[in-house]
C-alpha cells in the first residue's frame, strides 16, 4: 500500500487534534474530489514498518484525540489489506482515541452491503473504526458549512453503534464551545 501524505496535527479531518493518514488509490473518481493526486495507487510513498512506527509516535502525546484514515479510498481492498494491521495496533496500544474514516463508499450497501461478504477484511476494518464519514463527494451538493463533510449527501456514522443496532445510527457533532 502506497500513502500521499500523513499530516500529524490535523484539525480537519475529525474532532480534535489528530494524525491523519491519506491513502493511495481510488477506483470512485469522485469529480471535484479534493484530493485527485492520491487516485493513482502508485502515488507518495511506500507505507513500511517505520512509517507505521512513525504515526505510534505521533499518536502518543494527549492531546491527540485520534487517528483518521481518508485517501484515496481506505476501502478499496488492497488498501484494506494495508490498514487492517494498523487500525488493529492503534486500538490496542490507544483504546481511548478513536479512529474516523471517509470513504466513498456507501456503509449500508457497499461496505456492509457487498463488501463485508466478499473480503474478509472489511469486517475486522470494521470492527476497528468509531466513526465513518461515507458516500461520494458531488460537487453539486458541496457545502463548506458541513462540518469533516464535503457535499450534504455525504453522512457521518457512528460504525459500533450502527452495527450493534442494525441500522445506521449518526454522528451529531455538539456545538462549539460545549
Amino acid at each position: 500500500m502506497n500513502y500521499a501524505d500523513i499530516k500529524y496535527c490535523d484539525v480537519a479531518n475529525g474532532p480534535g487534534v489528530r494524525v491523519s493518514l491519506f491513502v493511495s488509490g481510488c477506483t470512485r473518481r469522485c469529480p471535484g474530489c479534493f484530493n485527485q493526486e492520491a487516485w493513482d495507487f502508485h502515488y507518495g510513498n511506500l507505507f513500511t514498518e517505520q512509517v507505521e512506527e512513525q504515526i505510534m509516535q505521533w499518536l502518543r502525546p494527549d492531546y491527540i484525540r485520534g487517528l483518521t484514515v481518508l485517501g484515496g479510498e481506505p476501502f478499496e481492498h488492497s488498501n484494506q489489506a494495508g490498514l487492517l494491521p494498523l487500525l488493529k495496533r492503534v486500538k490496542k496500544l490507544f483504546p481511548d482515541k478513536d479512529i474516523w474514516c471517509f470513504s466513498g463508499y456507501l456503509f449500508d450497501e457497499d461496505i456492509c452491503g457487498r463488501m463485508c461478504r466478499e473480503w474478509k477484511e472489511t469486517p475486522e476494518m470494521l470492527s476497528c473504526i468509531d466513526v465513518l464519514v461515507d458516500g461520494r463527494f458531488e460537487e453539486a451538493l458541496k457545502n463548506v458549512n458541513l462540518r469533516f463533510k464535503g457535499s450534504s449527501n455525504q453522512r457521518t456514522i457512528l460504525v459500533q453503534e450502527s452495527l450493534r443496532e442494525g441500522k445506521i445510527i449518526l454522528w451529531n457533532p455538539p456545538e462549539y464551545g460545549a
